[in-house]
């Protein structure tokens, strides 16, 4: 795996919805390596653990980074000015492999949605589902508006789009794609798991804390099966993103 830390220049901090920010950060070396799935992983002023955000979108020149207002680190980043350099170490993880001739289906929940953006751009005409405990909460429509007619929202309170969860409409659609790729809370991954054993192939990509962000710690480890054995990987460096069949939810 390639990556470093390199000094980004914040070009954009934007509250794009309650708590939620978008920022656009801008390197030419390391924007460019990026691939979708991945994540980054930033120096917050003041803090000694480095805060992991998915990579929402990428240029030759800049990366998208969309994330929640969590905590203390994460509050101080939504402060930060145009202007300011920020210390990123990019792009990490293994994404989402898209193959040709498939007909995809990007299924995403809260602040799981943003890094299903840039993989949806890789492949032709892709389905996107995507979910939010409310209308106050909902992201990302109008660009995924811009790569695909095939786009559903679903709210939990019904507030916008459909009323109930991304599952609901995910079942309704099942016949009409090839494989599914999905970011979110483990709730949400293991139903839309549930839906796709025994029919399409899934990937999911996990939502842990981390400490490095590149394998050298243990805080990110999680209970997986490799081949016929089941044992402990670190997501940030053999995920975020698994094979549905691999992951042992809530264990």
């Amino acid at each position: 795996m390639i990556y470093d830390t390199r000094p980004f220049k914040l070009i954009k901090n934007e509250e794009i919805a309650r708590g939620i920010f978008d920022w656009t950060v801008e390197n030419r070396e390391l924007s460019k390596l990026a691939k979708c799935g991945q994540f980054v992983n930033i120096k917050v002023p003041g803090k000694t653990l480095r805060r992991p955000i998915s990579i929402c979108d990428a240029g030759e020149n800049t990366l998208r980074l969309v994330f929640q207002v969590k905590g203390e680190g994460t509050e101080i980043m939504s402060q930060m000015k145009v202007g300011d350099e920020v210390e990123i170490l990019a792009p990490l993880g293994n994404g989402f492999e898209i193959k040709d001739g498939k007909r995809y289906c990007f299924v995403g929940g809260g602040i799981g949605v943003p890094p299903l953006l840039f993989s949806a751009k890789q492949t032709k005409n892709p389905m996107i589902i995507t979910g939010f405990r409310n209308k106050d909460l909902v992201i990302l429509q109008d660009d995924f508006k811009k790569i695909t007619d095939a786009l559903y929202l679903a709210t939990d309170d019904g507030s916008a789009g459909i009323h109930g969860f991304v599952t609901d409409v995910l079942k309704e659609h099942l016949d009409e794609i090839d494989e599914v790729c999905a970011c979110g809370p483990i709730p949400m991954l293991k139903a839309v798991a549930d839906v796709c054993r025994g029919k399409v192939k899934c990937q999911v990509s996990l939502e842990e804390r981390m400490g490095c962000g590149i394998g050298a710690c243990l805080v990110c480890a999680c209970k997986t099966k490799v081949g016929n054995e089941e044992m402990m990987t670190q997501v940030c460096r053999y995920g975020p993103v698994y094979d549905s069949e691999e992951v042992f939810y809530n264990e």
